[in-house]
């Protein structure tokens, strides 16, 4: 990457122009289903200690710069040696895309179950549809065009794969923005979850996107009782299945 201090403060640009667009519309659209639903859960003290949960995190940010230090210091001692990154990162993708279907077909959630949990389908529909508005903002916002703001805004959560395909379609510019867009949701859920769960269980779990399946999951059970769980994982299902999918479509067009 050519005059790399102005493509990071460019990174870190888009990143927040997404975040705050795309979060925005979120929590403006989530607390109407906490209405509608009227659902109060009984809050309890979340025993994750919070630099553990953010630990997992940390780890994916100096995975990036250790990545980054290497590529400066091989494309110095060496130009032209890395030629053959762009063929090695699209084999990776198509690899990961392959373990992702694997693991979502191995997780233990039958279609008919997420059939059936009407309102973790429906977290899913207004995280998806307050989204997109997000992404055209943002898209109006950096002066790109709309499909690639609708492609970074379907990310729902789940950094690495969003970084993945917006780096192979747009370049490291956007799709590092894109990631850490995503990372910071995370890292934001982590911290709104505990604080609002008992009065805005909609609005905690919608908001943790594709990771309310997995890493936010324990944050979400201890802090708001069992009774969340199911749709956590019907949501966070449902959105996984998307991130792939709508991010390949937008970038197509």
């Amino acid at each position: 990457m050519d005059q790399l201090g102005q493509n990071l403060l460019q990174i870190l640009q888009v990143a927040g122009v997404l975040f705050v667009c795309i979060s925005a519309c979120n929590l403006l659209a989530l607390p109407l289903l906490d209405k509608r639903w009227h659902t109060r859960v009984e809050s309890h003290k979340a025993k994750l200690p919070f630099k553990a949960m953010l630990l997992g995190s940390g780890k994916l940010i100096l995975a990036v710069v250790i990545g980054l230090l290497l590529g400066l210091i091989v494309r110095t001692l060496h130009p032209g040696s890395l030629f053959w990154v762009d063929e090695a990162s699209e084999a990776i993708l198509l690899l990961l895309l392959l373990l992702i279907g694997i693991g979502l077909r191995n997780s233990a959630m039958p279609l008919k179950q997420i059939l059936l949990n009407t309102k973790g389908m429906m977290l899913a529909l207004v995280v998806v549809l307050s989204s997109l508005p997000g992404g055209l903002l943002a898209a109006w916002w950096l002066d790109i065009p709309w499909n690639q703001g609708l492609a970074m805004a379907s990310g729902f959560g789940w950094y690495s794969l969003t970084g993945i395909l917006v780096t192979d379609y747009l370049g490291p510019v956007l799709g590092g923005g894109a990631f850490l867009n995503e990372l910071l949701r995370e890292m934001v859920a982590i911290m709104l979850i505990p604080a609002l769960i008992s009065r805005y269980p909609a609005t905690s779990v919608g908001y943790a996107g594709a990771t309310a399946m997995d890493f936010t999951l324990p944050v979400i059970q201890q802090s708001g009782g069992n009774s969340l769980v199911p749709t956590a994982i019907v949501s966070g299902f449902i959105l996984s299945l998307l991130v792939p999918v709508m991010i390949t479509f937008f970038l197509t067009l």
